[in-house]
């Protein structure tokens, strides 16, 4: 055989190895590479589409922070200025009770006053009574007055 014949027969053989790989070989591999690029690019879009889901979870979740804060914040003075008028309402409650006990323990005090006043008048009123009863009995001796007037100052 012939070198030219060898080489001419092998350049027959590589064109139908190359038709039979680029008819048959060739559209398999393409389309696993194409399929796996397409993989990798939604892979990829999905990252970057987690990656922006999560920064605005991120802003949100630090606005939602904020806002808590600032309601708390809110909350605690409502309730601070609540309780400061809880006890400026007690002080006046306060207040107004001991002046109404005072009032009404002056009034007890004064009508206490009053009836022991009335008793000692009525006392005196028997003492004088008997004192003007004891000195019309007896005689009209100056001595004798003076000694009834010093037991009616005792008395009293």
């Amino acid at each position: 055989m012939n070198l030219n014949a060898t080489l001419i027969v092998q350049l027959i053989v590589f064109a139908i190895l190359v038709q039979f790989t680029i008819k048959y070989v060739w559209p398999p591999i393409a389309k696993a590479l194409d399929e796996r690029a397409n993989k990798i690019a939604e892979g990829l879009a999905a990252a970057e589409r987690g990656k922006s889901d999560f920064e605005q979870a991120e802003k949100k979740v630090a606005e939602l922070l904020s806002e808590g804060r600032t309601q708390v914040t809110e909350m605690v003075a409502n309730a601070e200025k609540r309780a400061a008028q809880i006890v400026e309402e007690a002080k006046a409650q306060a207040t107004q009770e001991a002046a109404r006990i005072t009032a009404q323990a002056k009034a007890d005090v004064e009508t206490e006053i009053n009836r022991a006043r009335e008793a000692l008048r009525e006392q005196v009123a028997v003492l004088a009574v008997k004192g003007a009863e004891s000195i019309l009995r007896r005689e009209v001796d100056e001595t004798q007055h003076a000694k009834i007037l010093s037991t009616l100052k005792q008395e009293l």
